[in-house]
């Protein structure tokens, strides 16, 4: 069974640093993209971070976009999230999420910038 377990989230003060991660277990066949997605109350889920394994490719919403760096240890199954200069509107659920021979999802971790 895969399971993504997040981490890291928290409360920061706005132009603040968090450092998210992400455990990946139970997984038996190729990766091709691991990410970042966060969803804010009343509004839809969207893409932050995402990062494809074949050639290591990444893609960054606009919001995220040099301020935030996704990576991955794919040796441990791992995909982090940097995030710095956050900002009150960063404050979401943020969710992990892998495809590979379908969408999986893992647990959210709280994030809440304060101004």
């Amino acid at each position: 069974q895969v399971q993504l377990v997040a981490s890291g989230g928290g409360l920061v003060q706005a132009g603040g640093s968090l450092s998210l991660s992400c455990a990946v277990s139970g997984i038996t066949v190729s990766i091709n993209d691991m990410g970042w997605y966060r969803q804010a109350p009343g509004k839809q889920r969207e893409l932050v971070a995402l990062k494809f394994s074949n050639t290591g490719r990444t893609n960054y919403a606009g919001t995220a976009e040099g301020r935030f760096t996704i990576s991955t240890d794919n040796d441990k199954n791992m995909v982090y999230l940097q995030m710095t200069s956050l900002k009150p509107e960063n404050t979401a659920t943020y969710y992990c999420s892998l495809r590979a021979a379908g969408r999986y999802w893992g647990s959210g971790t709280q994030v809440t910038v304060t101004s």
